[in-house]
């Protein structure tokens, strides 16, 4: 085996599993146009967002998301989630959401009652 073959095939197989890192993306479900601001370390960069509208391959490293010209409570992401804009506010498109009823002490079931 020959090791002047074996490096670059090793760093072309790198570049190419560095490229596939997940991204984030932002989807508008809304039915008007929104501005989203995306913050990258120092980097800050608007975006238009028109219903149905979505921008993907976006904060492969994290960021930081508004929406408008608000400065208060950023949206984080780590960049891998899918997000999406509802209703004017940010959501987390992967939130868990348990398919069994809640157990526990204070739940109980429905009991029937009496007609007379």
């Amino acid at each position: 085996m020959r090791v002047d073959r074996v490096i670059p095939g090793f760093l072309i197989a790198l570049c190419l599993f560095a490229s596939a890192a997940p991204a984030a993306s932002i989807t508008n479900r809304d039915d008007k146009d929104h501005t989203v601001t995306i913050v990258e370390g120092s980097t800050q960069k608007d975006h238009v967002l028109k219903p149905n509208a979505a921008l993907r391959g976006i904060c492969e490293t994290g960021c930081l998301i508004r929406l408008g010209a608000s400065r208060d409570d950023p949206f984080e992401l780590t960049g891998s989630e899918n997000t999406s804009i509802e209703e004017g506010e940010l959501y987390d498109d992967e939130v868990d959401v348990p398919s069994d009823p809640a157990q526990g002490a204070d739940v109980r079931p429905s009991q029937p009652t009496s007609r007379w």
